[in-house]
């Protein structure tokens, strides 16, 4: 496969901006397309790159914390929009806020002045043949490029829409109050079930109908399938829809009582090691708070830790685990590279991570070398797993969280969450350190190997 000597970087957002920086600063020209100011769009207000539009926020920089780890990671591999975004922090407790507009022009004025990047304000509904490409375009790409991007990948590779059910952590639930079981005995046994009377089942739906939510943002049309409604909405219609619905007790017997229970939550899991589960139906557009309070009072889950909360809103995606490798290359075309928030990636820094990674890799291949892979003991590498796993079924977006993990391998149970966290951000500093100091991976430059 033949390139030309530049990589073409489309969308400059965190993403977008991270992997045009690696790929410049790994000696090779870059251009970056931006559509903004040409085209705009109904989220952002500027024309500067990396315009943060929901939140000012990076995420917890607690020890330990999911993305305290991922940005433990990303100060080792010289990440460039992290470093902004230190630089430019604001008071926000144990949070890595920022300063947006300090934030912004810091990564405009340092891409603008790159000698090695050539900025191209205009709209890309073209994704090139055969030299080599990153798609970053974000969650609102424009329609031209996302069917482009939508007949590239195949199918039904791309959704507009996000319908995020909320994750527990396996070691939080009390799986007294649950069986296992799969509906009418049908294949293994996959799902936990938490069994409700009426009575739980009623006061439940009580609950979420005084429930307080998240408004919309005045970008984002509340537009979602009858299939894929927020839980509260399809509670609102009478108090026996969930019962029919995503809580219907058909084909579950309970072992206890050897009956069927008034109502079913089902618990699917999210990864092959069986440390996180989902709640099957739960989209909600309810807020954080609420969501704990009320979810909490169900049986089993007291003392369930949220690995990530419920959410609903536009977006665009792609169904990464069908067509998405872990080097982020598309399947069907491998000379482009996807990245952000477009992978199913949820968070600024997530995307940040993703673009790192895609702009490493597009310089590997240009040089004709294999691309990188990251351990799944790290944050990064178990995220970049997590959303390419073709077991994943069906896809929804992702942020980083401790259950994307790997178990540590060791027999005891941490009772202590923050050991066992801290016990994960050891084995991935290590396991990062070991990776990045493999012959085959060539990625530590001088700045970081003098750090």
């Amino acid at each position: 496969m033949r390139h030309s000597q530049r990589i073409s970087v489309i969308g400059a957002g965190l993403a977008g901006s991270e992997a045009a920086w690696q790929i410049a600063e790994s000696g090779i020209a870059v251009d970056l397309f931006e559509m903004r100011p040409i085209r705009k769009t109904e989220a952002h207000s500027s024309d500067r790159f990396a315009e943060l539009v929901c939140s000012n926020s990076l995420g917890s920089d607690s020890p330990n914390a999911a993305s305290r780890i991922l940005k433990d990671e990303l100060t080792h591999l010289n990440a460039f929009v992290l470093a902004a975004a230190r630089k430019h922090r604001v008071p926000a407790g144990a949070s890595l806020a920022v300063d947006r507009a300090l934030f912004s022009d810091e990564i405009t004025k340092r891409l603008e002045s790159h000698p090695l990047v050539t900025i191209r304000r205009e709209e890309v509904t073209q994704i090139p043949k055969s030299d080599l490409c990153i798609i970053a375009t974000g969650p609102l790409t424009s329609p031209d490029l996302a069917t482009q991007l939508k007949a590239l990948a195949g199918g039904d590779a791309l959704y507009f829409y996000d319908a995020i059910s909320p994750i527990v952590s396996t070691e939080s639930l009390d799986k007294t109050a649950m069986f296992a079981a799969s509906r009418y005995d049908k294949g293994d046994p996959d799902f936990l079930n938490i069994p409700l009377t009426q009575e739980q089942y009623e006061t439940f739906v009580d609950e979420l109908n005084k429930a307080e939510v998240v408004l919309a943002h005045d970008f984002e049309e509340e537009r979602y399938f009858e299939s894929c409604l927020p839980i509260e909405t399809i509670a609102s219609r009478g108090k026996l829809t969930l019962a029919f619905g995503p809580m219907k007790p058909v084909g579950l017997n309970d072992p206890k009582t050897g009956k069927r229970a008034y109502a079913v939550i089902q618990l699917r899991a999210e990864n092959k090691y069986l440390t996180a589960y989902n709640l099957v139906g739960f989209q909600t557009k309810m807020k954080y708070k609420e969501q704990e309070r009320i979810f909490r009072s169900l049986p089993g889950l007291k003392d369930a830790e949220f690995l990530r909360l419920g959410s609903m809103h536009r977006n665009t995606y792609l169904d990464s685990p069908k067509v998405l490798l872990p080097s982020l290359q598309l399947k069907s075309a491998a000379h482009v590279l996807v990245a952000g928030q477009i992978t199913g990636c949820e968070g600024y820094l997530e995307s940040s991570a993703t673009g790192l990674l895609a702009g490493l890799n597009a310089c590997r291949l240009l040089k004709g070398e294999a691309p990188l892979i990251l351990p799944e003991t790290t944050m990064l590498g178990a995220l970049i797993a997590a959303i390419t796993d073709p077991a994943r079924v069906p896809f929804q977006p992702m942020n980083v969280n401790m259950g994307l993990f790997p178990p540590l391998g060791v027999v005891q149970k941490f009772k202590d969450k923050q050991k066992r966290n801290a016990a994960y951000a050891e084995r991935s500093q290590g396991d990062l350190n070991v990776w990045m100091n493999l012959p085959e991976t060539k990625i530590v430059r001088q700045a970081i190997a003098g750090a």
